[in-house]
């Protein structure tokens, strides 16, 4: 069963892991800051902390973070060596939820986004008013950076995923959820893949609310020489090989 009446967000903590993408984590994280300001200035009242998942690093991703880390008392970053987008995303939400206690994991929101990708100003803002509201967990939308993508493929791309609210797909990019519904279900499953799919399933089987909007729209990079085995960038790579004009 569900809360019967979800509690007003008191914490915020944004979780995104990372695995050599220094190509990537300084924009992500210049984005994220801006996300942070905005709602600090929204809502003074709540406490927010951002955990970079460093997972095997071996390129300059660490140092970027670092001088974050330096800069901002409201990141932090933890280095791991589990290989995995998957496991590095649910060590940065156990790790958050361990930092909370003892406060009530039905105040607490974790956010996620990867580290190629930059999330809108409203990202907080916005997930933070539909939590408010009753949403147990949020889906937000993503759309591949026009500047890293083959025109072909992103046009195919924009095609199968149009903007709007109610969508029907699942982002480990764009990705909130109450704590308590989070603990709820068990966490993300250990999966080599779809952990996200696998744990939206679940929360909606168990009748929490989730809501799939394109409000809080993320920017992403639009590579498809793949970090996950099924991942997005696989994903876009696969678009391009049913595409006879697109070469490379």
């Amino acid at each position: 069963m569900t809360d019967p009446a979800p509690q007003g967000i008191r914490d915020v903590a944004v979780v995104v892991p990372a695995h050599n993408e220094d190509q990537h984590i300084g924009k992500a994280l210049s984005a994220l800051r801006a996300a942070a300001d905005a709602l600090n200035k929204a809502r003074p009242d709540i406490r927010l902390r951002m955990t970079v998942v460093l997972d095997s690093c071996t390129d300059r991703s660490a140092e970027i973070t670092a001088a974050y880390v330096t800069g901002d008392a409201r990141f932090s970053l933890i280095e791991v060596a589990l290989r995995s987008t998957g496991a590095s995303r649910g060590f940065g939400f156990r790790s958050a939820l361990a930092a909370c206690h003892p406060i009530n994991a039905g105040d607490l929101w974790l956010a996620n986004t990867d580290a190629d990708s930059a999330v809108p100003e409203n990202w907080l803002v916005r997930q933070v008013e539909l939590a408010d509201n009753g949403a147990d967990a949020i889906l937000g939308s993503v759309e591949p950076d026009p500047d890293d993508v083959d025109p072909a493929v992103l046009r195919r791309w924009l095609e199968l995923h149009p903007f709007r609210e109610n969508h029907q797909h699942i982002y480990g990019a764009n990705f909130g959820v109450r704590g308590s519904a989070y603990l709820a279900v068990g966490g993300f499953p250990m999966l080599r893949a779809h952990e996200d799919r696998v744990l939206v399933e679940r929360l909606r089987s168990r009748g929490f609310q989730v809501v799939a909007t394109d409000s809080i729209r993320v920017l992403t990079s639009g590579r498809t020489h793949a970090r996950a085995p099924e991942g997005f960038a696989a994903y876009l790579r696969a678009l391009g090989a049913e595409l006879p004009a697109v070469t490379g």
